[in-house]
């Protein structure tokens, strides 16, 4: 990942230097050196993950071996964290403690349960909270639940970003992706948090639930516009973008576009029949509505697939309110470069454009390597 390969140089060697400063300061027995030399040794060939890994490991050959006292070395780490880490601290620093947790206290939940909300406004314990899920569900639901009642917004965060069933770089949780019965209580509990750092991670729990039950987060959606809160009003907006992006006519409605939009008269118009790879082709679209209409256009691009058949990728074109009767023209530039991310084929390639969410013209075009 390039996003991983950027971040990783934040759990270098300064890092490391750092860990070993703010340990020592609160255990004095700690080998400061000792821990510095095995961590740095062989890092800078490691990714973002396995640095995080490596590090963990590190810090077991020099912290005690019984985790409730390593508990309570950790704790004083918290109380002695900077506040406002200045110049090259990082957050990422706090990363390897915080997952350490989730490695040798996976076996004394409630004691790591008081060590992760200490720990959690340091960087983010989102990551070391889904071993226990895994490991004791029940008990770490109901912790997860009484943390949305926390006073501090980096605990209430992450009873929500702890449970999101497709958390990036995160271990999956397949039984919340069947059923995510469990989360609604938590983000029914945080859906209007005086936090937009809590409400965002709520919004993106929506959103990751949305792709395996859209209708669930649909149906919730409509519930919570009936409180008229200006809070979850943006959380809506922010969790369907999934359900917009692909198209789901019924999503709409609920983002306060129209139902079925009156338009007499569409037609997409393409500035070429054929280009080359390297080429950029230019639409054009023209609708007139009958009536004031609040209108989502996007276009979809069905490329050339090595079996013949087309995959579909949407993107966004303009948001428009019109005013009664009236006459658009939108443009838009496509360009077809070569990326390491995609494989083009030759051949015939699709273009629709899709008016809150309904495909209302096309055209077609031919590529050629």
């Amino acid at each position: 990942m390039a996003e991983q390969t950027a971040l990783k140089a934040q759990l270098g060697p300064v890092a490391v230097e750092q860990l070993a400063q703010v340990l020592q300061s609160v255990y004095p027995d700690f080998d400061q050196q000792g821990f510095i030399s095995q961590a740095n040794h062989q890092l800078e060939v490691l990714e973002l993950k396995d640095r995080v890994r490596h590090l963990i490991a590190a810090l077991a050959v020099h912290l005690p071996e019984g985790f409730c006292e390593t508990a309570r070395i950790l704790e004083r780490v918290a109380e002695a964290w900077p506040e406002s880490p200045q110049g090259q601290w990082s957050s990422f620093t706090a990363w390897p403690l915080i997952d350490y947790v989730s490695v040798y206290g996976l076996n004394y939940p409630q004691r790591a349960f008081v060590l992760l909300e200490k720990l959690t406004p340091l960087f983010t314990a989102e990551f070391a909270i889904r071993p226990f899920l895994d490991r004791h569900f029940e008990l770490t639901h109901q912790q997860l639940r009484r943390w949305t009642e926390h006073d501090n917004e980096h605990v209430r965060r992450l009873a929500s970003e702890g449970i999101r069933p497709r958390l990036p770089w995160a271990q999956q949780l397949p039984i919340l992706r069947r059923d995510p019965t469990p989360i609604w209580p938590i983000l029914e509990a945080l859906k209007t948090d005086p936090s937009l750092y809590v409400r965002r991670s709520v919004a993106n729990n929506l959103n990751d639930i949305s792709k395996d039950h859209p209708e669930a987060v649909m149906a919730r959606c409509r519930e919570w516009q009936q409180l008229e809160n200006k809070k979850t009003d943006w959380l809506i907006n922010h969790g369907l973008r999934t359900l917009v992006k692909s198209g789901r006519a019924e999503v709409y409605p609920l983002l306060g576009f129209s139902d079925k939009p009156s338009i007499s008269a569409i037609q997409l118009h393409l500035s070429k029949a054929e280009i080359k790879l390297g080429d950029s082709i230019r639409f054009t679209l023209t609708l007139t509505t009958q009536e004031s209409e609040r209108l989502v256009v996007d276009y979809r691009i069905g490329y050339q697939r090595a079996d013949g058949r087309p995959g579909w990728k949407v993107f966004k074109w303009k948001n428009i309110k019109t005013q009664g009767r009236e006459s658009l023209t939108l443009t838009k530039s496509q360009a077809f470069k070569p990326l390491s991310t995609r494989s083009y084929y030759p051949g015939e390639h699709l273009v629709e454009c899709l008016v809150n969410g309904q495909v209302a013209a096309r055209a077609k075009f031919e590529l050629s390597l």
